[in-house]
């Protein structure tokens, strides 16, 4: 960005009045009209506020104008305004390129270039030509607040606003405050916030903020995990879609924001927490390097049909799918186990035409396990995803049995009792002895090598992972496990039933966490961190996690549901495979484990619940 245009007008007065009386914030102006900029005047101009956009580039400021036309001409055709409002709005959008028209407004957002020489230049440019009562805002993410607001004439009036992409749609507005912001302009611009329909939430000033402090170092792991060849970026993606229900895969999730952009996130958060996690990714380095920034740029992770683009298009870097014909047949399938898992996992091969051995310690507890199929069929019947006729058939394929013999005859048979290693090593050695050979034997554990188990039997070539996500009947995901001595065929086989079962296979290796625990657990002992350190609440970050990020649960919540303790276990086989020090579990939720806080399960985690 060039120089913005300064003028010689001096301030209206000597003093500054952020009095909580002070006049309601009607005049904005928007200083970079860029996809960001442009979102924040379109709230803005369609709540009612004139709205001054700035941008030195005469091209920038036609295209916002553009770009405000079609989206309010959306927004009539779908019938949220009237064509007269619509023409109200655009009426209260000017555009210019001098920087002097902000000496009409209250408010002031800038949104330029995340580098700290541009900001200090608008921010200059600004205090020469602002009245003493005009609050400053920062749209920055990465960069200090206190720092522009230091050097700032009147330090007072400079805090942080900092919406998300797209602007118009996103409800979270985060707003921070430096140690020398004015508590009067914090109020007034949390106001507007909640006038333009948004969500607010006041924070101090550390790089990423919530939001973002969580989500960079979630998507900078991911982009070491696809760099380490660990999993095919297409896998890495639909893990975190299908296994957590994001609404996009974190590489996918970094060409939209720009891998450069992420990069310089980064960058800040690493300065100022030192945690390797925030280190950026080489990749990341070097894809901003050549150029390769994301959709903008028309190829980042993924190549896109055009610069700009959001259409993904083949360029040969996408894993082969497996031949079925290379795996072997699968007609009858052994399940061990006699839990939730289990009966969830019988339940998705019965429906989908397998004949199903459910073996147990006990018959009764068999007979328990085919119980709990029973009553989930009859729910699926009764929400009319099913037939009582399908739901009979399903429910017959299944044959309860009191021991592993009844799996001699089992094509694939997956083990889910309990995560103990030498329990999974003492089912394996017995499977071993039992099953038919070319039978594929797979381990559902999330936590545990897979390798441990394979080398329990003398086939270590048919051992595979196949970890399911809870509940298996409706969770799409499994990760299928290969190790360094698993068969092609019997990953073509768990690949081929998978897909004739309606699940999404992802291939990865066997090391601690696979792909979707290595990204999620981080995320959440950073969350817990976060609330351990009193920078935030659990209610502030996950209200941040869901309006800001798209998330279906903020990290307490879903920490509450997954147990505390199960969290809390996950953590320290990540912290002793990765001997990262970043990864070490946060003090607060080993504390609360060992006071018996763990979560919904007892009525206590990191909130209350009502007995049942």
């Amino acid at each position: 960005m060039d120089r913005l245009p300064q003028t010689g007008v001096s301030p209206t007065s000597s003093s500054s009045d952020l009095s909580p009386s002070r006049a309601p914030l009607t005049t904005v102006a928007v200083v970079g009209l860029g996809t960001m900029g442009t979102g924040i005047a379109e709230i803005l101009a369609r709540a009612g506020r004139q709205v001054i956009g700035i941008d030195i580039s005469e091209s920038a400021c036609h295209r916002a104008v553009t770009a405000l036309e079609l989206a309010t001409a959306r927004a009539v055709g779908r019938g949220r305004i009237t064509e007269r409002e619509r023409t109200a709005a655009l009426d209260r959008f000017r555009i210019t390129t001098d920087v002097s028209a902000a000496a009409d407004a209250d408010l002031v957002i800038e949104v330029v270039p995340e580098d700290y020489g541009i900001k200090r230049e608008v921010f200059a440019a600004l205090d020469a030509v602002v009245r003493p009562d005009t609050i400053l805002a920062t749209g920055t993410n990465a960069l200090s607040v206190t720092r522009l607001a230091a050097e700032s004439a009147r330090p007072e009036r400079v805090l942080g606003l900092h919406f998300f992409n797209p602007a118009p749609a996103m409800k979270l507005v985060e707003i921070v405050s430096s140690v020398l912001t004015a508590p009067a302009a914090v109020e007034a611009v949390t106001g507007l916030a909640r006038e333009l329909g948004k969500e607010p939430v006041a924070l101090g000033d550390r790089p990423g903020f919530i939001a973002d402090g969580l989500l960079f170092g979630y998507l900078n792991q991911a982009a070491a995990m696809y760099e380490s060849r660990y999993a095919a970026r297409e896998d890495i993606d639909a893990a975190m879609r299908l296994g957590c229900g994001l609404p996009m895969g974190p590489l996918a999730l970094l060409d939209l924001i720009g891998v450069d952009t992420a990069r310089t996130v980064l960058e800040a958060m690493y300065a100022a927490s030192g945690d390797r996690l925030h280190a950026p990714a080489p990749i990341l380095g070097q894809l901003a390097e050549a150029g390769l920034t994301g959709r903008k740029a028309g190829r980042g992770f993924y190549t896109y049909e055009a610069p700009g683009s959001g259409t993904v298009v083949p360029d040969g870097a996408a894993p082969e799918a497996p031949t079925p014909e290379l795996g072997r047949p699968v007609r009858t399938v052994g399940v061990a186990g006699s839990g939730t898992m289990a009966s969830g996992i019988a339940e998705v091969f019965a429906k989908a035409g397998h004949e199903v051995v459910l073996a147990a310690r006990t018959g009764e507890k068999a007979e328990a396990a085919k119980a709990r199929v029973a009553r989930s069929l009859t729910r699926s019947v009764a929400k009319g995803r099913m037939t009582e006729k399908v739901r009979e058939r399903a429910l017959a394929r299944i044959t309860p049995a009191d021991s592993l013999d009844a799996f001699a005859d089992a094509d694939l048979v997956v083990e889910a009792v309990a995560e103990d290693l030498a329990v999974k090593q003492e089912l394996f050695t017995a499977l071993d002895k039992v099953c038919k050979p070319g039978a594929v034997l797979a381990t559902t554990t999330s936590s545990l090598p897979v390798i441990a188990c394979a080398r329990a039997t003398s086939r270590p070539g048919d051992v595979i992972g196949m970890h399911f996500f809870n509940p298996a009947p409706a969770m799409k995901l499994v990760e299928v496990v290969r190790t360094v001595l698993t068969s092609d065929e019997a990953r073509v086989t768990v690949h081929t039933v998978c897909r004739e079962v309606g699940k999404h296979p992802v291939d990865c290796g066997d090391r601690a966490g696979f792909i979707v625990n290595a990204l999620l657990f981080p995320y959440l002992n950073n969350a817990v961190k976060m609330v351990q350190e009193h920078y935030a609440t659990p209610d502030d970050i996950d209200a941040a996690m869901k309006l800001g990020g798209g998330y279906p649960m903020g990290p307490f919540e879903l920490l509450d549901v997954v147990g505390l303790d199960v969290s809390l276990a996950i953590e320290k086989v990540l912290h002793r495979a990765f001997r990262d020090p970043g990864l070490a579990p946060a003090p607060l939720l080993e504390h609360l484990v060992a006071a018996g806080c763990l979560g919904r399960k007892t009525g206590r985690g990191f909130r209350e619940y009502a007995k049942a």
